[in-house]
Parts: C-alpha cells; sequence; structure tokens
C-alpha cells in the first residue's frame, strides 16, 4: 500500500510466474509447432479515488520478468502511471519540436540530432516561470509555473533577443553551390534488408485467375 497525492490510498497485488495465453505468429514466425510459454508477473492495481470523479476500477498489468520484490511492484506500477507523461513527451518531440521531420541518413546523425532536441526542450522548461502564457481561446488559463512547454514555445521569440548568446555574430557569407544541375548524385541512400523467417513447408501455391468468360448456356 502506496499513499498518493492524486489517486489516494494505491494497492498493488502481484502473483509469480504466470504467463499469458499467445494466439499469434506474427512474432513467432521462425517458431515451429506450439507456441512458447513466457512466464511472467501479474500485479493488480486498486486506487481510492480518481482525480476526475469516477468510479475507480482495478488494472491488471505483465511484466515479463519473475521474482520481483516489493519493490520492484511499486516500482513496477508506477513506471505505467508515468507512461502518459513519456508519450506526450514523444508527441512533442514529434509535431511540435520536429524530431522525425528531417531525412537523416546515418545512425550518427540522428544521436546528434536526437541530443538537439533534448537541449531545445531543457530550454523550454528552463524558461517556464519567463514565459508568458499565451493561450488559445479554447485552452483554460495556467499558473506560470505549470505552462507546459508547447506554451513556452510560443512566447519563446519574446524571450530570445533579451537572453545572452554565447556564440559570435554571424557573417554574411552565400551558401554553397551544391551539386550542378544535371549531374546525379554519387552518394546512394543505403538501404538495409528486412529479413522475416517465413514457413516454406505449408505455402498454398497461388491459383491464377482465369480471365476467360464462361460459356453461355443455349439449352
Amino acid at each position: 500500500m502506496t499513499e498518493t497525492r492524486l489517486y489516494g490510498t494505491a494497492t498493488a497485488r502481484a502473483w509469480d510466474r504466470l504467463h499469458p495465453r499467445l494466439t499469434h505468429r506474427s512474432a513467432w514466425t521462425a517458431q515451429l509447432g506450439a507456441l512458447p510459454v513466457i512466464e511472467g508477473t501479474v500485479i493488480r492495481l486498486q486506487v481510492d479515488h480518481l482525480p476526475s470523479g469516477a468510479t475507480p476500477k482495478p488494472v491488471w498489468l505483465w511484466w515479463s520478468g519473475t521474482d520481483a520484490t516489493e519493490t520492484d511492484i511499486d516500482l513496477l506500477w508506477q513506471a505505467f502511471l508515468r507512461r502518459f507523461d513519456i508519450e506526450h513527451t514523444f508527441r512533442l518531440f514529434k509535431q511540435t519540436l520536429g524530431w522525425t521531420c528531417p531525412k537523416i541518413r546515418t545512425p550518427e546523425a540522428a544521436d546528434r540530432w536526437s541530443w538537439l532536441i533534448l537541449a531545445v526542450f531543457t530550454q523550454l522548461r528552463l524558461a517556464r516561470p519567463l514565459a508568458a502564457d499565451l493561450r488559445r481561446p479554447w485552452e483554460k488559463p495556467s499558473p506560470p509555473d505549470r505552462l507546459t512547454p508547447a506554451r513556452v514555445r510560443r512566447d519563446f521569440r519574446h524571450l530570445r533577443p533579451n537572453a545572452a548568446c554565447p556564440a559570435e555574430a554571424p557573417k554574411p557569407s552565400r551558401p554553397g553551390p551544391g551539386r550542378p544541375p544535371g549531374r546525379k548524385n554519387t552518394r546512394a541512400t543505403p538501404r538495409h534488408d528486412v529479413h522475416t523467417v517465413r514457413k516454406t513447408d505449408t505455402a498454398k501455391p497461388r491459383q491464377r485467375k482465369s480471365t476467360t468468360p464462361r460459356p453461355r448456356r443455349t439449352g
């Protein structure tokens, strides 16, 4: 039992070495015969109340590990509650900060771009007490210490001119010539084949549909 701020007393119970019933073979295409048995831990979470006022229902969770201690159980259901913050953070990265917009070719470039997105997100969090609440007409007012990163980004253009810049003033320059017109790109994008194991002994030959019309009955 754990006391929480939003849900009151949270009670968690766990059952060790239970396994789900596998009914699909999508992730086990190379497994012939019977599907494997994967043991895990089943957790039942019950809280006193919900912030919305609705009737709380028990939440059933499954973990692929076994021999979990009381500390592990508390960590697992608390991590499950934090998934909402993680999902909204990834949504902000993709839709607002443009995490998946550039067409990156190498893993090293993808790592650098991801670290830049994290640096931008950190600046938005640090600038929260300085930004004004430029909310939409349908949005509710929010105190300065509770502004979301998306709202801080709306007013960030007013904060940037007043912030100190560690870099020097930009020097005027012209963009590079780039690839001359008519010349093909000699650095082709590497493509990686996704190999999927399939069973070949049970594959049925595909019958070709006949294109000739059926003879018409005359009698």
